[in-house]
């Protein structure tokens, strides 16, 4: 190996910052002597104001600075704040919908049925379409459709049995009774109507 390199690659950088240096210098010396003489130092000095008006502007910057990254932060955030509340509210309201489900006394639907009719003569028609909701939930037990579980909310319900025909029928009785638990507006004739036709075709099937 040669005691002197042919080609050294850092020095050859050094000279070509050197010169890159030497030239930058030259322009703006060259672009200085075309420019009135001016200062910002200068120019802040004429206005002759008080040192706490920087001060003030200074932080006035800083206040919008911080608030428009706020904004940014915000914006770019809510929408992950919003999915996660409403999990949250989702999550709650499940919770409530199965403390707040009476223990059932199991009967066959048929009984389910009598209890219906019975509520439905005495104008009942909100307890007589919980009667019809859980004749159903007896009927898809019976099937071997779905097993009955006092714990599972009328939404898993509905993603259990997505995949049954006429699956609309299924869901008139499921959202019923979806109503029954997280509304006090009492069930209609019509609606109790509804629930009962969509049932029968139901046992039909």
């Amino acid at each position: 190996m040669n005691e002197f390199e042919e080609h050294n690659w850092g020095w050859q950088l050094q000279q070509w910052g050197q010169q890159f240096g030497e030239w930058w210098e030259l322009r703006t010396q060259q672009l200085g002597r075309n420019l009135p003489d001016f200062s910002l130092a200068d120019w802040l000095e004429s206005l002759a104001l008080p040192p706490w008006v920087y001060q003030l502007l200074f932080w006035v910057l800083l206040g919008l600075a911080l608030i428009a990254l706020g904004l940014f932060l915000g914006r770019i955030g809510m929408p992950f704040l919003q999915r996660y509340l409403k999990k949250n509210q989702d999550r709650s309201n499940s919770l409530k919908n199965r403390q707040s489900k009476p223990l059932v006394t199991k009967l066959s639907v048929s009984q389910w049925l009598r209890r219906s009719q019975q509520f439905q003569t005495q104008g009942n028609y909100t307890e007589a379409c919980r009667c019809l909701y859980f004749a159903l939930l007896q009927l898809l037990d019976d099937r071997e459709i779905v097993p009955q579980q006092p714990s599972r909310t009328d939404r898993e319900y509905q993603e259990l049995i997505a995949s049954l025909p006429q699956i609309s029928l299924y869901k008139i009785l499921l959202r019923t009774h979806e109503e029954l638990c997280f509304s006090t507006r009492p069930i209609s004739a019509e609606r109790f109507s509804q629930c009962q036709q969509a049932l029968e075709e139901i046992l039909n099937q």
